[in-house]
C-alpha cells in the first residue's frame, strides 16, 4: 500500500516549512502567489489529499448536512434531493444521504449513524411506521438543527416544510364531484402518516360539503407498490355498483391502476374519472394524461435546505416558525375531464 502524502513530504521536497505549505494549500494569501502555485503544483504531482476530516474536527464543523429519506425510488424524492443539492453545493456543504426503506428501526439506526458522523444539521422525512421522534433527541439535546419535510410529525414543535395536504385532498375530490362523480374511491397509504391522513380528511370534507355520504368501503389503504395498485384495480372492478371516480394519492400508483382498469374494459374518464398526486413525469406520459396535484419537490428541497443553512450561518432562526407551507395546485388533464 502506498504511503499517504502529508504536508511534511511537500515541505521536504520544496525545502519550505510545514506552516508555509499549510498556508499555501489553504490559499491563505499570506504567502506569495508564486510560492502558492509551487506548493499546489507539487501537491498535485505527489498526489496529496487534503484531510478535511481532521481540519473540520479542529473547527468543530463538518460542513456536511445529513439527509434522511423514507425512500429513494420516486420522482418526488429525486426532485427534493436536486433542490437540496443545489443549495448545499452553493453554500459549500456536502450531503450524506441515508434512507429507511419505510422501516422505523432502520430510521433509528440511520439517525444515530448521522449523529456520529458529526453532520452540522439534518433534513428528514419520516418512514411509514415512525411512532415518535425520541431517536432525534441526540440532535435536539446538542442543539444540532433538524428540519423535517413532507412526512412529518405535526404535533411536535420541530420545524417542518409541507404542503397543505388537507386542501389538496379537498381540491382533488371536489374536482371529481364537479365532473359528476358520486361514488369516489380513495386509494391511499397509511392514514397514520400525516400526508395521507390529511389527504383523507380533505376527501371526507369535500364529500360532506357536496352532501355525499362517506363510505369506508370506498377507501382503499395500501402500501405504495405496483402489486398493491393492481390489487386495488381488481377490487374496484368487483365493486357493485362500480365507482365513477378515483382519487389516488400517488401518481405512479394511479398510472398502474389506470392501466389495469383500461385492460379490463373501463373507459377513462367516461366510466371512471381519475386524479393522482405529485405531478410526476408519468402523469404526462400515460394515456389519457393524468390529472394530478402539483407537488413541487425541487422547491421543497431548496426551501428546506436554505432555511437550515441560514440557521447554521446565523442569518436566520428555524425556531421562530415551525411550519413552512409550499404552494401546490390542481392540474386538470384528460383523465378526469368528463365535462370538457
Amino acid at each position: 500500500m502506498s504511503k499517504e502524502i502529508t504536508i511534511y513530504d511537500i515541505a521536504k521536497e520544496l525545502k519550505l516549512s510545514a506552516a508555509t505549505v499549510s498556508r499555501g494549500l489553504n490559499s491563505s494569501g499570506i504567502i506569495s502567489k508564486s510560492t502558492t502555485k509551487r506548493i499546489l503544483d507539487k501537491a498535485e504531482e505527489l498526489g496529496y489529499r487534503h484531510n478535511n476530516f481532521a481540519s473540520n474536527l479542529r473547527k468543530q464543523k463538518s460542513h456536511t448536512i445529513g439527509v434522511l429519506l423514507h425512500e429513494l425510488n420516486s420522482n418526488f424524492i429525486t426532485s427534493v434531493l436536486a433542490g437540496i443539492e443545489n443549495v448545499t453545493r452553493e453554500a459549500g456543504y456536502d450531503i450524506i444521504i441515508a434512507h429507511s426503506g419505510e422501516s422505523y428501526e432502520k430510521e433509528i439506526a440511520n439517525v444515530t449513524n448521522l449523529f456520529h458522523k458529526r453532520v452540522d444539521g439534518l433534513i428528514a422525512s419520516l418512514a411509514f411506521g415512525t411512532k415518535n421522534l425520541d431517536h432525534f433527541k441526540l440532535f435536539f439535546e446538542k442543539k444540532i438543527p433538524v428540519i423535517f419535510f413532507d412526512r412529518v410529525d405535526e404535533n411536535s414543535d420541530n420545524t417542518h416544510v409541507i404542503i397543505d395536504n388537507n386542501r389538496c385532498g379537498y381540491l382533488a375530490t371536489q374536482h371529481l364531484i364537479e365532473q359528476g362523480c358520486k361514488r369516489i374511491v380513495l386509494l391511499t397509504a397509511s392514514l397514520k402518516r400525516n400526508v395521507y391522513g390529511q389527504r383523507h380528511r380533505g376527501y371526507t370534507d369535500a364529500l360532506y360539503d357536496a352532501g355525499i355520504e362517506y363510505n369506508k368501503n370506498l377507501v382503499l389503504v395500501k402500501d405504495l407498490s405496483e402489486e398493491s395498485a393492481l390489487e386495488a384495480a381488481h377490487e374496484i372492478l368487483k365493486m357493485k355498483p362500480r365507482p365513477d371516480g378515483l382519487f389516488v394519492t400517488n401518481d405512479f400508483i394511479a398510472a398502474v391502476c389506470m392501466q389495469e382498469l383500461k385492460r379490463n374494459g373501463m373507459k377513462i374518464p367516461e366510466d371512471i374519472a381519475i386524479v393522482g398526486f405529485n405531478n410526476d413525469a408519468i402523469s404526462k406520459i400515460i394515456e389519457p394524461q393524468l390529472s394530478t396535484i402539483d407537488y413541487p419537490g425541487k422547491d421543497m428541497g431548496e426551501i428546506t435546505a436554505r432555511n437550515l443553512i441560514g440557521h447554521l450561518k446565523g442569518v436566520s432562526n428555524i425556531g421562530i416558525t415551525n411550519r413552512i407551507i409550499i404552494k401546490s395546485a390542481l392540474i386538470t388533464r384528460d383523465s378526469s375531464l368528463r365535462k370538457k
